[in-house]
C-alpha cells in the first residue's frame, strides 16, 4: 500500500508540472507533439525529415530525450537551431520536470511547432503527460506486426499512429494487414499514416496532419479573435 501511494505521489507532482508546461506553450501560442516510439523506429531520422519538408513554413523546435549521448541532438541541430538534448539516465522515458528545464533552453516566441522525441520505449512513456498537446505512436516495419497487439498502451495513448520505414516491406516479413487490425481492434478511430522518412514516400500526409491537427502555432491565448 505504502509502494501504491509512492507512485500516486509521483504521478500526481508529474501531471502537476505537465499541466504548468501545457499552460507554458499555451501562452506563446505554441503547441508540443510527444512522440513515442521503441528504440530504432526511427524517430529522429522522421524528424530530420519533417523540418526539412517543412522547410521555410515553420520554425521547428525539438527536445530529444536520451539515457546517454548527445548525438540524436547533434543530428538536429544541422537543420533547426532550436535544440535541446534531456539525457536521462537510467530513465526509460521523460518526466515533466525534464521537459520543463528544456523548454527554459529554447526560445518559445521564436518557435512555430515543438516537437518531445521521447527516450526509445513502447512501455513507460504513455503512463506520463509532459505537457503535449499531441502524442504520435511511431512503429517500423522492422519492429515487426505484432507490436500494437503486444504493446497496446501506446495506442490507446496516441492520436496518430505512425507505420515508417515502408521503404522495407519487400525485404523484411511483415503483415501489414495484421498490424492494421490490431490497431483498429484497439481504436478504429486512431489516423494511421504510412511512410518512409528516408525516402520521402508518405511524408505529405504527415505534414498535413501536423498542420491540420492544430499543431503548429496558433495566436498565444488571449490575442486570438
Amino acid at each position: 500500500m505504502k509502494t501504491i501511494q509512492v507512485i500516486e505521489n509521483v504521478q500526481r507532482a508529474n501531471d502537476e508540472v505537465a499541466a504548468a508546461n501545457r499552460a507554458r506553450l499555451e501562452g506563446h501560442g505554441l503547441a508540443a507533439v510527444n512522440l513515442m516510439g521503441g528504440p530504432g523506429s526511427g524517430k529522429t531520422t522522421l524528424l530530420e525529415a519533417t523540418v526539412a519538408g517543412l522547410g521555410e513554413d515553420a520554425v521547428v523546435g525539438i527536445l530529444t530525450g536520451d539515457l546517454a549521448t548527445t548525438r540524436d541532438a547533434e543530428r538536429l541541430a544541422r537543420l533547426t537551431p532550436h535544440v535541446a538534448q534531456i539525457n536521462t539516465g537510467r530513465g526509460c522515458h521523460l518526466e515533466a520536470h525534464q521537459v520543463r528545464h528544456g523548454l527554459d533552453a529554447l526560445a518559445l516566441d521564436a518557435l512555430d511547432l515543438l516537437f518531445i522525441e521521447n527516450v526509445g520505449n513502447l512501455i513507460c512513456p504513455v503512463s506520463w503527460d509532459l505537457g503535449q498537446e499531441r502524442r504520435v505512436a511511431l512503429f517500423s516495419m522492422t519492429d515487426g506486426d505484432d507490436k500494437p497487439a503486444k504493446h497496446p498502451y501506446i495506442v490507446l495513448a496516441a492520436d496518430l499512429v505512425l507505420l515508417n520505414k515502408i521503404d522495407l516491406a519487400p525485404h523484411v516479413p511483415f503483415d501489414r494487414e495484421r498490424f492494421l487490425d490490431d490497431v483498429r481492434h484497439l481504436d478504429e478511430d486512431v489516423p494511421v499514416l504510412e511512410l518512409s522518412a528516408l525516402t520521402g514516400e508518405g511524408m505529405e500526409a504527415w505534414i498535413e496532419w501536423l498542420t491540420r491537427s492544430a499543431t503548429l502555432a496558433a495566436p498565444p491565448a488571449g490575442t486570438g479573435p
